[in-house]
Formats: structure tokens, sequence, C-alpha cells
């Protein structure tokens, strides 16, 4: 019987959910629930400077706004807790494994002071390196347990070879070899007796049984430590999947300086939380037939990591856009109304017909904020150019269009009934009997209510919704300002 996958995310509490960790999250989500396995929450702050208060509550609000529901975590127990690693070192997990490391030679303890350890900084590539030299490992058992006893500062220290080369797997990039000349002993534990994140992800992974390591490629240079852990353990090493990084539209890695880098500050943004997992999934990913909108189930059932992309994904910020406006002209028309009044009322304060409204831009807008611009007419006509009369392909100027509005005035005193129905019977009729062309008419009597060359809507909607008055009054202003 074949293992049963169970993947991890394992975010550390530092701020908002970052775009890449939220894919990460979907990924290793998707994975697991694809083959009917299980999905694993673990808080990973064992880095204390950069511990956020209330980031833990973020990470929360986050998976459940996009449905990533967790099996186990720190609020759910499947047995192999607590689920938070500074609990986990409270209880001296990580220093347990890392001493049986050290009587297995695969470790030792390095009392080296950051005085030292500041001269073997060089330069290597143009980049700042530090490589330790195994100072500390040819101390004797007496001299380490005599410096233990004094009460010196120590970190714990990973043994890797400095001769041969060591190959590891990537489901994505295949057999990666490297010399291990480049493998630092990196610390496996620190100064203030918590874990490096390299060692305590791979001991937690073990301990959890976790079957799929899912993470950015940035990560791939420290794999080959990685299996060394694995290896001097002799544990099974899980399967990786190295995600491609994720850039802006200039090919240069998403940044918080982008705007729009977190999950918060899309949804701030006016974007659905369904849109961007959606749009998330295609960041170098896509299904077999290249279907785009897709909701979390469809995903589930679709998704083969086998089909991630290794080159850098492009976060297209107009594609973004797009899908979310695919999302709001889909969504039940109750529902949208509900999300986009507050929106609507922040333009509107007139005793308007704020359902009308809402029907009217939801096939037209792209995120929520797109409403305020397409619908401030509504409140106040704004000033405009009477340029906007002349249009080429309706034939119309500002001579033909003051015709055309002193014609339909009286017409439209006379008229009781406001419905767009009623309205709309009224300008086709003047239309025939005129023998001119409907864009002839229509675009200026829509200009005339609206000061707008763009509505989300037609001239006999507009004036059903502002009402007799304010129609009489409005085309009467225009009138006058094409009359001047």
């Amino acid at each position: 019987m074949a293992q049963k996958i169970r993947t991890r995310y394992a975010p550390s509490p530092t701020g908002r959910m970052h775009v890449g960790n939220l894919r990460t999250a979907l990924y290793a989500y998707l994975i697991s629930k694809h083959e009917g396995g299980d999905y694993i929450l673990r808080i990973e702050d064992t880095d204390q400077e950069r511990y956020v208060e209330g980031a833990t509550d973020i990470i929360y609000r986050t998976l459940e706004a996009t449905g990533l529901k967790h099996d186990e975590g720190p609020d759910k127990d499947g047995g192999v807790g607590p689920y938070v690693q500074s609990e986990r070192q409270k209880q001296g997990i990580y220093l347990k494994y890392a001493k049986e490391l050290v009587e297995k030679g695969e470790a030792y303890y390095c009392f080296c002071t950051p005085e030292r350890l500041a001269t073997l900084t060089q330069v290597i590539e143009g980049k700042e390196v530090s490589i330790y030299d195994k100072h500390c490992l040819s101390l004797s058992k007496e001299e380490v347990q005599k410096n233990l006893d004094a009460g010196m500062p120590y970190v714990i220290r990973q043994n890797n070879p400095r001769e041969g080369s060591t190959t590891f797997h990537d489901e994505l990039y295949g057999d990666i070899t490297v010399d291990n000349s480049e493998l630092d002993d990196m610390i496996l534990i620190k100064s203030d007796g918590y874990p490096t994140y390299n060692f305590a992800n791979v001991v937690d992974d073990h301990l959890m049984g976790i079957t799929h390591v899912v993470r950015g490629n940035e990560y791939i240079s420290s794999s080959p430590k990685y299996n060394r852990l694995y290896d001097a353990f002799g544990w099974e090493v899980p399967k990786y999947i190295h995600c491609p990084l994720i850039t802006d539209e200039d090919h240069h890695k998403l940044s918080k300086r982008s705007g729009h880098s977190s999950f918060e500050d899309l949804i701030e943004q006016g974007f659905l939380a369904e849109a961007v997992v959606n749009f998330v999934a295609l960041l170098g990913w896509s299904p077999e037939d290249n279907t785009e909108i897709m909701s979390l189930d469809e995903l589930v059932e679709k998704f083969d990591y086998k089909r991630i992309n290794k080159s850098p994904a492009v976060f297209d910020y107009t594609k973004l856009r797009w899908m979310n406006g695919e999302y709001l002209k889909k969504m039940d028309s109750d529902k949208f109304y509900e999300l986009a009044l507050p929106y609507i009322k922040e333009v509107i304060t007139k005793d308007l017909d704020l359902h009308k409204i809402a029907e009217m831009v939801k096939t037209r807008i792209e995120i929520w904020p797109d409403i305020h611009d397409m619908i401030d007419f509504f409140e106040e006509m704004p000033d405009y150019d009477t340029e906007i009369f002349k249009h080429k392909k309706m034939k119309t100027d500002e001579a033909s269009s003051l015709m055309v509005l002193k014609d339909l005035l009286p017409i439209l005193e006379n008229q009781t009934d406001y419905s767009n129905d009623a309205l709309y019977a009224t300008l086709t009729d003047y239309i025939k009997e005129k023998e001119y062309k409907n864009g002839y008419v229509l675009w200026p009597i829509r200009i005339a209510v609206s000061g707008k060359a763009m509505t989300p809507c037609g001239a006999t909607e507009i004036m059903e919704v502002i009402g007799k008055d304010e129609t009489i009054r409005r085309l009467k202003k225009s009138i006058e300002k094409l009359e001047a």
C-alpha cells in the first residue's frame, strides 16, 4: 500500500503573507489533497528577532480566507505536536537531535567569538560570504566539556566534508550534484538555544512524517546540507519540489515595494480571495487543458506538480485584474450588491436606487475601487469639455448635439413615465420620426445627463436612476454649456 502523502506549510510569523509564501501554501495543499493526503500547519517561530506580534493571526486569517484548511496544526492535534517550533524547542527536541549528531561525529560544538568569525569573511563574486574554517572541530572532548562547564557561549555546527560531492534529487530539476567544498558547516543550534530554520525543519519534517516538501527554489543550494542531515540520522529523504521565483513585470524579484506582494495587500486593493488563489496557482503551473478560471476544488482535481515550470513566473497585475473581473461577473447578484455597497456609498449620498447602480457596474469593473470613477456622475455631474460631444462614428458635433438636446427637452419635460423602457420608447420614436441613426441622438443625450464619454449604462438607464427633475436640470445645464 502506498504511503499516504503528507505535506506541510511552515510559515514564520514575521508579517503579512507574501505571494510566494501563499503559493507554497497552496501548492503543498493541492499536492496533498489531489492524492487524498494530509495537510499540516506548523509555525516556525525560531527566529525570535524577526517575530512580529499578531503575525500568527494573519497566517490563520489568510488560510481561512483562501480555503486552505489544514488537517493538523497548533489548533488541531494530529498526534505529532506541538506544531509551534518554540514549544518544541522548550521540550528539548532539537538539542537532543543535535547532540545525537555530535556523538556520531556529524556535528560539533563551536565556541568562536563574533570577532573571530568576522575575520573569516571574504568576498566571492562580489558578495561578502563567511565560510567557517572548522577551527573548533579539532577540540578534544575534554576541552569541549571544560568550555561547556565554564558557561562559554556556543553554537552546534554541522560537520560537512570538504572533499567529494553530494547529489540530491528534486522532482522538477532532477538530480543535482554540488561539490562538498561549497557546503559550509551550517549552524544547527544557535547561541540562544534555538535551532536554525535549516535544522528545525529537517527534524520536524521527519518527526511529522512529511513526504513532500514544497518550497521556493532559493532553498536548492541548502538541500545538499539537508540531505546530509537525513543521511546522518538514517532517515528517509522526502520528495523535494522547488518552485520557481516570482518576479514583477520588469523581471525583478517581487518585493514589498511593488505594493501587491502580499495577500492582504491584494485584498485591500479590492481583489477577491478566490481570484487571488486562482491567479497564484498559475504562477509557475498550468493544467494540461490550459484552463485559466478554476475554483479551489477544480485546482485540487487538476493539480499535477510535475507540470510546475522551472523558469521564473511573472506576476502579471493586468491578468490578475482581468481574472478578478471574471469572478465578479459570475458572482450572485445579492452577494455582489452586499460587497459592492460600501464602495457605492463612498460616492453616492443621494436617495437613488443603489441596487440598479450595482447591477450596472457588475460586469464592467475588475476590482471594487473601480466602482468610484464609474458611478460618481450619479451623485453630481462633473464639469466637462464640450469636445466630447464630437464623435466621428456617430457623426455628431457640438452643433448637432445642441439641436438634438433642444428638440428633446420639451418632449422629456412632458414625459411622466421615467422608467427605462418608457424613456427608451420615447427616444426611439423621436429617432424614427427624424430618421436619425441611433447614435446621433443617444450619444449626445448620454453625455448631457452624465458629463462623461464612458458610463456603465445607457442614457435612459441613467435618466431612470437620477429621475425626471435631475434629468431636466442636467439637460438644461448641458444646453447652456453648448450655447456658450
